[in-house]
């Protein structure tokens, strides 16, 4: 049995119609808005990124001009986490699928 498609006119709503995801993704494109939307992902995402214990020493996170900065209370835990920057920043990065930070800075 074949399916029926629908009507379908110059004037019909369904030529219209756009995926949602295309739709958001548009919008942010248009308002050049994709940039600080990885970059609010990227704060959003430190405690499932870097898990819980290393979110409960972290007083402040933030991103500015491609760094990400992060503010730590424990000084064993900033070397530590200075000694694998370049594994911290991959980690970043996957989250979100695009090179969002080019460096981290512990404070």
């Amino acid at each position: 049995m074949a399916l029926k498609k629908p009507f379908s006119s110059e004037n019909s709503r369904q030529s219209d119609i756009v995926p949602l995801k295309d739709g958001i993704t548009a919008l942010l494109r248009a308002y050049r808005l994709q940039g600080k939307l990885n970059e609010v992902t990227v704060v959003a995402s430190w405690e499932r990124i870097m898990g819980k214990a290393v979110a409960m020493k972290t007083q402040q996170v933030y991103v500015s001009n491609s760094k990400l900065f992060v503010r730590l209370s424990s000084a064993p835990l900033k070397h530590e986490l200075v000694m694998a920057k370049t594994r911290v920043l991959e980690l970043i990065n996957a989250e979100v699928g695009v090179d969002v930070v080019k460096e981290v800075v512990f404070l």
